[in-house]
């Protein structure tokens, strides 16, 4: 597949030691959406959280991230890549130390609304660094496309595995304060390993950018609610409707305004939008999979948080390997559109293993290992090329808003799923009458990994249908990496 982005004239130097400075940025991203979840119930315990409102530790930042995204992509490409970088992960690393600091539930929440929202101008502009530093040549975008692909699905795994350690042998506050460093030292490497970056011309589309973000974090806020007020509540109808109006008029006022956010012609591009579906398929059948695996093991069969975390490596470690080693190399073999619907069907295969063979005296070889790693195969077959092909056609002064679009697919696309399966696990075990609590804990479990599974099913079938996969595309991914 041709990627179209812009790269510089001669090869940086500097490049591969950029690209580790970006993938562990994108690794620090992805690891704050999923380090919290383990440590939820000392942070209840310390800071009084109600059972209902402390869901909000982990949506306020993944609401933020995934509504801010698009601004993220657009504020990269006027003001410079490298810019934007630095800005945001200084409001991150201070974000961090507030909710590290946090003395009570609302600094808490606002910790992390403006954690996701440094997220979110972090993520497309690392991302266009990226494509600008490698496209020059194939063989390495593929390589560092893996890299990246791999650092990010480490990143939801680590997570849960530091959460773990940190919440059991330090304190609450360390999954939190453990950005700081991290962030101190991006700031202060970003001057010597990544350039300035293109700056393009034009001015921010405001009113776009605060209807788009109201829309998703409305319709976000709707469907995590959901469970709690009722599908059929006036809360919950007003509010998703109320989004879904807000989203009506952003896309009319990109269609009328000279200087959009979104310019929508942009989806014109052979597979951008084909691509962004899969990733919205691709991240609501895995993320999931990994959420609803870490309540099994932990409250089925009553792993301890670091057992559950040790019980995550092969995973990770698998999709380093495979993303890294051999994903370019089935690319070149099978094309993009072929390794996108291998993919997500071997990711709802693994779904489907888990709805059925997950019982409450279940053990880790038989019943999570086998399935966990098919999971994890599919996951490393189809997120490189699904990026590929919703970056792909990108033009050099649009590269952030491509970036944008990809990565605002992938977070709502999480944020959505998983809403909807909670929903649904929750509604089963309810349903569970005479059942213990264990056993209706664990139906609501399978239940969601099934549904879970028809959603990445369904994205292949979609793949199959809308992806383009020319020749000439087939040839321009490196047959070795």
């Amino acid at each position: 597949m041709s990627i179209q982005v812009k790269g510089l004239s001669q090869p940086d130097p500097r490049r591969w030691m950029a690209l580790a400075l970006l993938c562990l940025a994108n690794f620090m991203v992805i690891m704050d959406t999923s380090i919290i979840g383990v440590a939820l119930p000392a942070i209840q315990e310390a800071l009084g959280y109600s059972q209902e409102s402390l869901q909000w530790v982990f949506n306020a930042y993944v609401i933020f991230f995934g509504g801010l995204l698009l601004l993220g992509g657009r504020l990269s490409d006027l003001f410079g890549q490298r810019r934007i970088f630095m800005w945001e992960f200084l409001i991150l690393t201070l974000a961090s130390l507030l909710a590290g600091l946090a003395w009570n539930e609302t600094a808490l929440n606002v910790g992390r609304a403006l954690q996701g929202f440094g997220s979110a101008l972090i993520a497309p502009s690392a991302l266009t660094i990226v494509m600008m530093l490698f496209s020059g040549n194939p063989k390495e975008l593929g390589k560092a496309l893996g890299f990246w692909g791999a650092s990010a699905a480490a990143g939801g795994s680590a997570g849960v595995f530091l959460g773990g350690v940190i919440t059991e042998w330090l304190s609450w506050e360390w999954t939190f304060l453990i950005n700081i460093p991290v962030g101190v030292l991006a700031l202060v490497l970003s001057p010597g390993l990544i350039a300035k970056g293109t700056r393009g011309k034009g001015s921010i589309d405001l009113i776009g950018s605060v209807f788009v973000t109201a829309a998703l974090v409305l319709i976000v806020y709707g469907i995590v609610t959901a469970e709690h007020n009722g599908w059929g509540s006036p809360a919950t109808i007003w509010t998703l409707v109320l989004g879904a109006i807000l989203f009506v008029l952003f896309l009319i006022i990109q269609v009328v305004k000279k200087q959009p956010l979104v310019p929508l012609g942009i989806f014109k591009t052979p597979n951008l939008a084909a691509g962004n579906i899969a990733l919205i398929m691709l991240s609501g059948g895995w993320i999931p999979l990994w959420y609803f695996l870490n309540l099994y093991m932990q409250q089925v069969l009553k792993f301890s948080a670091f057992a559950g975390g040790v019980a995550l490596l092969p995973m990770t470690i698998l999709i380093a390997i495979f993303m890294i080693v051999l994903t370019g190399k089935l690319i070149a073999v099978f094309g993009v559109k072929a390794s996108i619907v291998i993919g997500l069907t071997a990711l709802g295969g693994s779904m489907i293993l888990f709805s059925n063979y997950t019982p409450v005296d279940g053990n880790f070889l038989i019943n999570v290992l086998p399935a966990s790693l098919l999971g994890a195969l599919g996951m490393s077959l189809a997120y490189i090329p699904s990026m590929m092909a919703a970056m792909s056609g990108a033009q050099p002064e649009e590269a952030g808003l491509a970036s944008g679009l990809a990565n605002t697919s992938y977070q709502i696309g999480s944020a959505i799923s998983l809403a909807v399966m909670v929903a649904i696990a929750s509604t089963t075990s309810a349903s569970e009458i005479g059942s213990n609590t264990i056993e209706a804990l664990n139906s609501g479990f399978q239940a969601a990994f099934f549904w879970s599974g028809i959603v990445a099913f369904t994205g292949a079938v979609l793949a199959l249908l809308f992806i383009r996969s020319p020749k000439k595309a087939e040839s321009d991914i490196p047959k070795t990496m």
